[in-house]
C-alpha cells in the first residue's frame, strides 16, 4: 500500500515535470513565431503625397529640342520625408519589399540588397565635387550656373542617401583605376550629354587635363560639313587607359537616310534597330548607359524629317502609330536587342536610364512655366517606392540581363536644381525647366552608376 503510494506521487511529479517541459517549449515557440525584426519596423512619414501631384506642367524649355507636352510616368504612391532643419536624420521610409516570402527567413544581421531607387537627400558640405568654375574644359556654359548670374548655389550640397545601406563614396582616382582598360559609353539625348560631361568633371575632379586625350575620331566623331556639333565626343585618360565617350543618338533608334544623294532627303526612323553606332562599337564597351524619352514628338520628327520604319519598311501598324506608343516599342526594341547581345559580350554591362523629370509650374515651357524656386528639397527630402516611376523603362528591363539605373523619382525631389532662367542663352519668359545645373542632380546619377559598376 505504501509502496503504490510511492509510486503515485513519483508518477505525478514525473508528469508535473513533463508537463513543465511542454509548456516552456510552447511557450518557446510562440514567441519565437510572433518575434519582429526591429529592423522591419520604422515610423510612418510625416507627409505622404506625390510630388507629381503638385502643380508640375512637365513641360520644357531648351534650344537643343522639342519634348512631348505630357509625362509618361505612373502615378505611384510615394511617401515623403519633410525635412525638419537641425533635428537628426529620419529613419528611412520603407516601401513594399518586393518579395515578402524571401525575407522571410533573413537574418536580422543579413545584408540587404541596396536599393539606389530609394532614399534621402541629406545634406554634405564636402559637395560639390567639383568646381562649375574649374570644369571648364568639359562642361557646356549654358550648363554652368556659376557662370550666369545665379547667385544660390545650396542645391549642389546635397548627396543622396540610398535606403538600408552606403553609397560608395566617388574618388576620382580610385574610380579611374577600377575602369582601368575599359570604356564607358553614354548613348542619348542631351540629358545623356548631360550625364556624360558630369563624369568628365567628375573623373578630373573638375581640373584642367592636358594629358587627356581627344580620341573622338576613333569613333568617328567628326564634324560635318555645316553641322553645329559633330554625333558625341570621346576622351581617354592614359595613365589609366580609360575612356569616356558620349553618341547622340534623341531616340534610340537607327537612322537611315533615304536618298543619299539627296541632301535635303528624308530619313527612315527604324523603331526596331538600335543606333548603328552602339551595333559597329559594342564590342568595345564595357558600361553602356542608354536613355531616350524627351525627343518623341511631331514636331521634331516633321522637322527632321524622321519616318516611323519597322522591318525595314514604313509603319503600317496602328497599334504603334501613336507617339508613346512608338517610344515604348523602340525602347523595348532596343533593350531585348541588347539583352540577346550581352552573352557574346561577357565584359559587358548594360543600363537604361530612367526618364529625367521636368518641372515647370503654372504653365509650359512656352506659356511662362517657371521653375525659380531657390528652397532645396521644398516637396520632401526622402522617398520610397515599390516600382520606378518610368513604367515604360522598368517593363522594359524586365526580365533582361539589362540593368535599370533608376533616377527619376530622387530627380524628382529637386526642382530647385534646374537651370532655370539663368541660361546663358536663356529666352525672355521662358525657362529651361528640363535640363539641370552642373554641378547638380546628374552627377548623383554618375554616383549610383559608378556604385552598380
Amino acid at each position: 500500500m505504501r509502496l503504490r503510494s510511492i509510486n503515485g506521487l513519483r508518477c505525478k511529479q514525473l508528469k508535473l515535470v513533463l508537463l513543465a517541459f511542454f509548456m516552456m517549449f510552447i511557450l518557446w515557440k510562440w514567441e519565437e513565431g510572433t518575434y519582429y525584426n526591429t529592423e522591419d519596423i520604422h515610423p510612418d512619414s510625416l507627409v505622404v503625397s506625390h510630388p507629381a501631384n503638385s502643380k508640375f506642367v512637365d513641360q520644357h524649355t531648351s534650344s537643343d529640342e522639342d519634348f512631348p507636352s505630357v509625362d509618361s510616368l505612373p502615378r505611384s504612391v510615394v511617401k515623403v520625408e519633410k525635412q525638419v532643419s537641425g533635428a537628426p536624420p529620419p529613419l528611412p521610409v520603407v516601401g513594399v519589399p518586393a518579395n515578402v516570402g524571401d525575407e522571410k527567413g533573413a537574418s536580422p544581421s543579413e545584408p540587404k540588397e541596396c536599393n539606389h531607387r530609394n532614399g534621402r537627400w541629406v545634406p554634405d558640405k564636402r559637395r560639390p565635387l567639383y568646381s562649375g568654375f574649374g570644369c571648364k574644359q568639359w562642361l557646356s556654359e549654358s550648363w554652368s550656373c556659376r557662370l550666369t548670374q545665379r547667385t544660390d548655389f545650396d542645391y549642389e550640397q546635397f548627396r543622396w542617401q540610398p535606403e538600408a545601406c552606403d553609397m560608395l563614396e566617388f574618388e576620382a582616382s580610385q574610380f579611374l583605376m577600377r575602369m582601368q582598360d575599359k570604356t564607358i559609353a553614354y548613348v542619348g539625348d542631351s540629358l545623356g550629354r548631360q550625364m556624360f560631361q558630369s563624369m568628365m568633371c567628375m573623373a578630373t575632379a573638375g581640373e584642367e587635363r592636358a594629358d587627356v586625350e581627344d580620341v573622338g575620331a576613333e569613333y568617328g566623331f567628326v564634324l560635318a560639313p555645316g553641322a553645329k556639333r559633330p554625333d558625341g565626343w570621346a576622351y581617354r585618360f592614359p595613365s589609366t587607359n580609360t575612356t569616356i565617350l558620349y553618341h547622340w543618338s534623341s531616340t534610340l533608334c537607327d537612322l537611315e537616310p533615304l536618298n543619299q544623294s539627296d541632301p535635303t532627303t528624308s530619313y527612315a526612323m527604324h523603331l526596331d534597330r538600335p543606333p548603328a553606332f552602339v551595333r559597329d562599337n559594342l564590342h568595345r564597351i564595357h558600361a553602356l548607359v542608354l536613355n531616350t524619352g524627351h525627343h518623341w514628338n511631331r514636331g521634331k520628327l516633321r522637322a527632321n524629317k524622321w519616318e516611323m520604319y519597322v522591318g525595314g519598311a514604313p509603319n503600317k501598324d496602328r497599334q504603334i502609330a501613336a507617339i508613346w506608343k512608338a517610344k515604348n516599342f523602340t525602347i523595348h526594341s532596343v533593350v531585348t536587342w541588347l539583352d540577346a547581345q550581352l552573352p557574346h559580350h561577357p565584359h559587358l554591362k548594360a543600363f537604361y536610364r530612367s526618364i529625367s523629370p521636368r518641372h515647370f509650374f503654372n504653365g509650359d515651357w512656352d506659356t511662362g512655366g517657371r521653375c525659380d524656386s531657390t528652397s532645396p528639397l521644398a516637396k520632401g527630402s526622402g522617398i520610397s517606392l515599390n516600382r520606378s516611376e518610368d513604367a515604360d523603362a522598368e517593363g522594359a528591363v524586365a526580365g533582361t540581363r539589362v540593368k535599370l539605373l533608376d533616377v527619376t523619382a530622387l530627380s524628382r525631389l529637386r526642382d530647385e536644381g534646374h537651370i532655370s532662367r539663368y541660361s546663358i542663352k536663356a529666352t525672355q519668359g521662358i525657362q529651361d525647366c528640363l535640363h539641370w545645373c552642373l554641378p547638380g542632380v546628374p552627377d548623383t546619377w554618375n554616383e549610383i552608376l559608378a556604385a552598380l559598376l
